[in-house]
């Protein structure tokens, strides 16, 4: 659950990346325990994002898989979500036209949770991005690459990097080794 929350608040925040990566690893967490009354929730989160990246096609089964899911439970989606899932499926329906649109509607609903499960993991394993390039760069690396663009890339050696293992040092005489800064504990590997 807490990761689908987190994939909504990445989609509203404007991380789609991070939002499906977040999704996908719910899906799966959820899929693996049998937890599936969060499985709409997710598909929503994957079919907007779907949605917004112009996998149209992809995204209304999604939609309507998340829709029958729930009505053979008997259970709804929050109230809060309902106005981006409106503006979703106005914006899917308009991109798609009204026969393409229930054609693929259609095909969602006549789907399992297990099918639909499977068809929202299709084509999405546990890497999804790149394997070379700067989308292949995971959250961290990206703050690395800011850090070093940012000025450490000036000095010979990082603050705390060395060419041997070293304990880790404070960082000014008052500090204790618990205060040191994240960057004054990291030590290169030969």
């Amino acid at each position: 659950m807490a990761l689908t929350v987190r994939a909504r608040v990445a989609i509203a925040a404007g991380e789609p990346d991070q939002a499906e990566r977040d999704a996908h690893d719910a899906l799966t967490c959820a899929a693996g325990i049998k937890a599936y009354l969060l499985i709409p929730d997710i598909l929503e989160c994957l079919a907007a994002l779907a949605g917004q990246d112009g996998s149209h096609r992809e995204a209304a089964p999604l939609f309507s898989a998340a829709e029958a899911i729930r009505l053979r439970m008997g259970s709804v989606r929050f109230k809060i979500y309902d106005a981006g899932y409106q503006a979703s499926m106005a914006a899917l329906r308009n991109a798609m036209g009204e026969k393409d649109f229930e054609s693929a509607w259609a095909e969602g609903a006549t789907l399992s949770t297990e099918e639909a499960i499977a068809y929202a993991q299709r084509g999405h394993g546990q890497r999804k991005r790149p394997t070379s390039g700067w989308a292949a760069l995971t959250p961290t690396e990206r703050h690395v690459v800011r850090l070093v663009s940012d000025g450490l890339a000036k000095r010979t050696s990082p603050p705390g990097f060395s060419s041997h293992r070293a304990p880790c040092k404070p960082t000014s005489p008052t500090s204790t080794p618990n205060s040191a800064s994240p960057l004054a504990c990291i030590s290169r590997k030969k």
